[in-house]
C-alpha cells in the first residue's frame, strides 16, 4: 500500500513594494524640515498681514507730527511722543463721543441680551409651528447692506422724533444686533439636555423659574460670548452714526475720528498723528475686555459644539 504524501502549498511570496522617489523624499528629514520651515513662514506671513495695520496705528500714534512723512520710513519713532494723545484727549467732542459710544454700545447690548436670551429660548427649546422659518426669516434680517435699509430707517426715525439723538442710535443698531444675538444664543439653547428642564418642572418650577434658574446660569458663557459681539458690533457702528446723527454732542467715537480737525499745522493737513491716537484710545477697551473675559469667551465659543 503505498502512501499518498500531500505536499504543503507554497507560501505567496510578496513582492516588495517599490520605493519612489516621491515616497523616499517625503520620509527623509530634509523633506520634513522643509515642510515644517514653509509652514511656520506662512503662518509668519499671516501674522504680519493681520498686524502690520495695528503695528502702523501704533507708530503713527507715537510719531511727532514732523516726522510721519519723511522718507526714508522709520520704522520706530526717533522721538516718540504722547502729544497726540494729550490733544485727543483734551478735545471736548471726543470726549462727549467716548462717553456716547459707552451709553450706547452698552444700552444696545444689555436689550439684545435680554432680548435675545427670551426669543433664543422659545426658538431652541419650545417646539412649535413655524419655528424653523421663523429662524431663517431672523437670519435673512442680516443678509441685506446697511445702504438698503438706511431710507426707511430714516424716515422712521424722523416719525419717533429721534434723529440727532442716542436713542436713534440705539433704536437702530438693534435691527443689527439681536438677528445676530438670537441666532448665536438659540444653537446653545438646543445643545442644553432637557433633563434639567424636567427635574425643575418635577421639583414644581414654572417655566419662567425654570428659564432664569436653570437655563440662564448654564448659558453664561454663551451670553458673555454674544454681548461682546454685540457691543463690538455697536461700539464700531459708522453708517448709522452718520446718518442719524447731526451735531458733535451726539457723536459716536467713529464719526469723531472722522471728524477731527488739527488744531495745529496748516489748514490743508490732515490731523494723522491724532487720528491714530483716538484710534488707539477706542481699541483699548475692546482689547480690556477681551482679555478679561477670555474665560468665558472661549467657552461661549466651545459650550454648543457638543450635544448633550
Amino acid at each position: 500500500m503505498t502512501e499518498t504524501v500531500v505536499s504543503e502549498p507554497k507560501a505567496a511570496t510578496v513582492q516588495p513594494r517599490a520605493v519612489t522617489w516621491r515616497r523616499a523624499a517625503r520620509r527623509s528629514p530634509v523633506w520634513r524640515l522643509v515642510k515644517r520651515t514653509a509652514f511656520y513662514l506662512l503662518v509668519a506671513l499671516i501674522f504680519v498681514y493681520a498686524l502690520f495695520p495695528f503695528y502702523w496705528v501704533i507708530r503713527s500714534a507715537f510719531t511727532p507730527e514732523s516726522d510721519l512723512f519723511i522718507t526714508p520710513i522709520k520704522w520706530v519713532p526717533a522721538h516718540p511722543t504722547l502729544q497726540n494723545f494729550r490733544y485727543v484727549l483734551e478735545t471736548k467732542d471726543f470726549q462727549q463721543a467716548l462717553v456716547n459710544s459707552a451709553i450706547v454700545a452698552g444700552s444696545v447690548t444689555l436689550i439684545a441680551l435680554a432680548l435675545g436670551a427670551f426669543a433664543s429660548y422659545a426658538l431652541g427649546r419650545i417646539k412649535f409651528r413655524g419655528r424653523t422659518l421663523m429662524m431663517y426669516l431672523m437670519l435673512s434680517m442680516t443678509i441685506f447692506p446697511q445702504i438698503a435699509i438706511l431710507g426707511a430707517l430714516y424716515t422712521m426715525v424722523n416719525n419717533f422724533h429721534f434723529y440727532n439723538s442716542l436713542k436713534a442710535l440705539i433704536l437702530t443698531y438693534m435691527i443689527l444686533v439681536i438677528p445676530l444675538t438670537v441666532w448665536v444664543l438659540t444653537s446653545f439653547m438646543r445643545a442644553l439636555p432637557r433633563d434639567l428642564e424636567e427635574a425643575a418642572y418635577i421639583d414644581g418650577a414654572s417655566p419662567f423659574q425654570t428659564f432664569w434658574r436653570i437655563v440662564l446660569p448654564l448659558v453664561a458663557p454663551a451670553l458673555v460670548t454674544t454681548g461682546m459681539l454685540a457691543f463690538i458690533a455697536s461700539w464700531n457702528e459708522f453708517l448709522f452714526a452718520l446718518s442719524f446723527t447731526e451735531t458733535p454732542d451726539k457723536h459716536t467715537v467713529p464719526v469723531a475720528i472722522t471728524s477731527f480737525t488739527t488744531g495745529r499745522g496748516g489748514t490743508f493737513q490732515y490731523p494723522w498723528g491724532e487720528v491714530m491716537a483716538a484710534t488707539l484710545i477706542v481699541t483699548v477697551p475692546l482689547i480690556a475686555l477681551t482679555l478679561i473675559l477670555q474665560r468665558r469667551i472661549v467657552a461661549g465659543l466651545t459650550a454648543g459644539a457638543v450635544k448633550g
